[in-house]
C-alpha cells in the first residue's frame, strides 16, 4: 500500500483498553505514514450500526490524561520520526462548550482545518463481519470529514489490531454496574506552564496536551530565552526563539484551537506566573515540582493566590546512551544531531564530484584539529592550513615580498625570515591593516590548498578535510562540498586555551570574542561537531558522520 504524507487516526476502542493496544496500533499506523499523524479520540464509536455516526463532546477524565501520556510515550518508542498530534477539539464539558453558533452537543460546527491536511484516515475499529469493511471505510470517511478538512482524494483504512490479552476475567465480559466510573478531571480557567520547547518532542507534546486539557480559557506558555538559555547543554544548536514560537502555536491550533493562547519570553525563572492574578493551575513533572513551588512562594510575596500544582509523568527514552538523561529531553535530541547532516550542501556542482572535500572549522580550543586527524585516519586527505599558512610567509614566495613591502623591513629576523609576533602587533586591533595582511596571504592559502586537492584527484583519493580556522571568514567554502563546524561552549575553551597556551583568562575570552561565534558558524553549517565529551564520545560522533558522508558520496544506480 501506498505511503501518506499526513493521517489520522480514529481509535474508538474503550477508554480503559486503549492504553493496551496503542503500541500496535501505532505501529500499524507508521506503515503507512510518513510525516504527521493526528490522533481523534471518540471512545465507543460504532462505525459498523449501519447509521452514520457523528461527533460527541468527550468529557475530561483522568483515564483520559493518563492515556494521552502513554501515547506519546508509545509514539517515541515505536515510530519516533513521525509527528504525532493528540486532537482535543472534541474533550470538553457539553454545558461549558454551547455557544450562540454550536449546534447542540456537537464540537465541530464546522470542519476544522489542521496543519497539514490528512490524506488517509485511519481507525483501530474492529469489524465484527468482514462484509461490512467497505460500509465501515465509507461511514469512518464521512465521520472524518465532519470533524476536520481532509484531502478531497481521503482514503481510509481498517487497522484491525490484535488486542492482548486482558489478565483474568475479560473487560468485554463485564457487567456495566461493575466498572469503576471514571474520575473526572479538574479543570480550571487560566493555566501556564515554562519550558525551551526546543524541536518539539513526546515529552513537550504530553505537556501542552494534558495542559490543553485542563485550561477551559486561557493557556499562557513561558518560553525560555537569552539568559535562560545559557546553561543548557549544547545551547548553540537551539531552535531561534520565533521558530520555537510558530511550532508552539501551530501545534495548540491544531490540538485545541478553541483556547485563548499566550506565548511570553522568559528571561527568569518565574516570568508570568508570580504576577498574573487569573492564573489557576501551573503544570509541573517530578523534576520542575520544585520550581512550581517556588513560584507559589513568590505569588504569596506578591499577594497573589497559590496555584494548583499539576504534576506529570516523565517520559523515559527507551533509545538514550550513557551520556543522555533517561527522560526524553531536548538536549539527548540536540546531542543526537551531531555528526548528522543539518542541512543539505548547497549546489557544488561547479567543484569536481571527487575528491569530496569536507571544509572543518570551529574556534579556537574546540578541537578541530583533533577531529581533522581522527578524519585522516578513517582515510581522508587532511589539509592543515595553519601549516601552509606558515609556508606562504617563507623567503623567496610571492606573500613574503608583498608582506615585507606592504609591512616594512623591521618585522624581519637576523635570518631575514617574518617575525610573526612583530606582524601580529601591527595589525592588532588595526581591522584595516588586518585586512590587508589577509588580502595576501589568504588568497596563496587558497591556490596551495587547490594543488593539493588536485593531486589528491590524481591519486583517486576520496576526500580531503580542510583544516581551516579561517574557513568561513576568507570565503573557501567555494572550495569544499560541505561546511563541517567543531563547537563546545565559551567557558570550555576559555578553560583549554589557558591551558594550552597558558594566557590568562582575559587574554582568552579576547581572542574568542575576535572570531566568529558559535551561532554564526553554524549558520554555515552541514554538519556539527563537538569534543565536550569524553574522547570516546567524540570518536563515536566522528565515526557517524564519515559513515553518514560515505553513504552521501556513494554514487547512486
Amino acid at each position: 500500500m501506498s505511503m501518506f504524507s499526513t493521517g489520522i487516526l480514529v481509535l474508538t476502542g474503550p477508554l480503559h483498553t486503549l492504553p493496551l493496544r496503542i503500541a500496535p496500533v501505532l505501529s500499524s499506523a507508521s506503515q503507512l505514514v510518513e510525516r504527521t499523524l493526528y490522533v481523534h479520540l471518540h471512545p465507543g464509536l460504532n462505525l459498523g450500526s449501519g447509521t452514520q455516526p457523528r461527533p460527541v463532546f468527550i468529557p475530561p477524565v483522568v483515564e483520559l490524561s493518563t492515556l494521552i501520556t502513554r501515547l506519546y510515550n508509545n509514539a517515541a518508542n515505536v515510530c519516533g520520526h513521525l509527528d504525532v498530534r493528540v486532537l482535543l477539539t472534541n474533550v470538553g464539558a457539553y454545558s461549558a462548550a454551547i455557544g450562540e453558533n454550536t449546534i447542540p452537543n456537537s464540537p465541530f460546527p464546522t470542519p476544522q482545518p489542521l496543519s497539514h491536511s490528512p490524506e488517509v484516515v485511519l481507525t483501530d475499529f474492529a469489524l465484527q463481519d468482514l462484509g461490512q469493511s467497505h460500509q465501515v471505510s465509507q461511514c469512518l470517511q464521512k465521520y472524518t470529514g465532519y470533524c476536520y478538512v481532509c484531502s478531497p482524494k481521503l482514503h481510509s483504512v481498517l487497522l484491525h489490531p490484535e488486542l492482548p490479552e486482558l489478565e483474568g476475567k475479560e473487560e468485554g465480559t463485564k457487567e456495566p454496574e461493575e466498572r469503576v466510573q471514571p474520575e473526572p478531571l479538574e479543570t480550571y480557567s487560566d493555566v501556564v506552564v515554562g519550558g525551551t520547547f526546543d524541536r518539539l518532542h513526546g515529552a513537550h507534546k504530553t505537556l501542552l496536551d494534558i495542559s490543553c486539557l485542563l485550561a477551559n480559557r486561557r493557556f499562557v506558555i513561558g518560553v525560555c530565552d537569552q539568559a535562560m538559555l545559557k546553561k543548557k547543554v549544547l545551547k548553540d544548536l537551539i531552535e531561534p526563539y520565533g521558530l520555537r514560537v510558530q511550532r508552539l502555536q501551530e501545534f495548540l491550533q491544531d490540538t485545541k484551537p478553541s483556547l485563548q493562547v499566550e506565548i511570553v519570553p522568559l528571561h527568569d525563572p518565574f516570568g508570568v506566573s508570580v504576577v498574573d492574578p487569573l492564573l489557576q493551575c501551573i503544570v509541573v513533572s517530578e523534576e520542575t515540582r520544585k520550581g512550581g513551588e517556588a513560584v507559589n512562594k513568590k505569588r504569596i510575596e506578591n499577594g497573589l493566590s497559590t496555584l494548583v500544582l499539576h504534576e506529570i509523568q516523565l517520559l523515559k527514552d527507551a533509545h538514550h546512551t550513557e551520556t543522555e538523561e533517561e527522560k526524553i529531553s531536548s538536549s539527548s535530541l540536540r546531542s543526537r544531531l551531531l555528526g548528522t547532516l543539518l542541512t543539505p550542501p548547497e549546489d557544488t556542482s561547479r567543484l569536481p564530484p571527487l575528491p569530496y572535500v569536507i571544509g572543518l572549522t570551529g574556534g579556537s580550543g574546540s578541537g578541530k584539529s583533533s577531529i581533522a586527524r581522527q578524519l585522516e585516519a578513517l582515510g581522508a586527505v587532511r589539509i592543515d592550513c595553519d601549516k601552509l599558512g606558515h609556508e606562504v610567509y617563507q623567503p623567496g614566495t610571492a606573500a613574503y615580498r608583498r608582506v615585507v613591502e606592504e609591512f616594512g623591513s623591521d618585522i624581519l629576523n637576523e635570518d631575514k625570515t617574518i617575525n610573526r609576533r612583530a606582524l601580529g602587533t601591527k595589525v592588532f586591533g588595526n581591522q584595516e591593516r588586518l585586512k590587508a595582511l589577509t588580502d595576501i596571504v589568504w588568497p596563496e592559502i587558497a591556490l596551495l590548498v587547490k594543488n593539493i586537492i588536485s593531486q589528491a584527484r590524481e591519486n583517486g583519493k576520496q576526500v580531503c578535510v580542510l583544516d581551516a580556522a579561517v574557513l568561513l571568514q576568507a570565503g573557501w567554502t567555494d572550495m569544499v562540498h560541505e561546511v563541517w563546524v567543531t563547537i563546545i561552549p565559551e567557558d570550555e575553551a576559555v578553560l583549554r586555551i589557558t591551558e594550552r597556551d597558558g594566557v590568562t583568562t582575559e587574554d582568552a575570552l579576547r581572542r574568542l570574542q575576535s572570531q566568529w561565534s558559535n551561532t554564526k558558524q553554524i549558520e554555515h553549517a552541514n554538519v556539527v561537531l563537538s569534543t565536550l565529551w569524553e574522547p570516546e564520545v567524540t570518536q563515536k560522533q566522528v565515526l557517524k558522520a564519515w559513515n553518514l558522508l560515505q553513504k552521501r558520496i556513494q554514487p547512486r544506480p
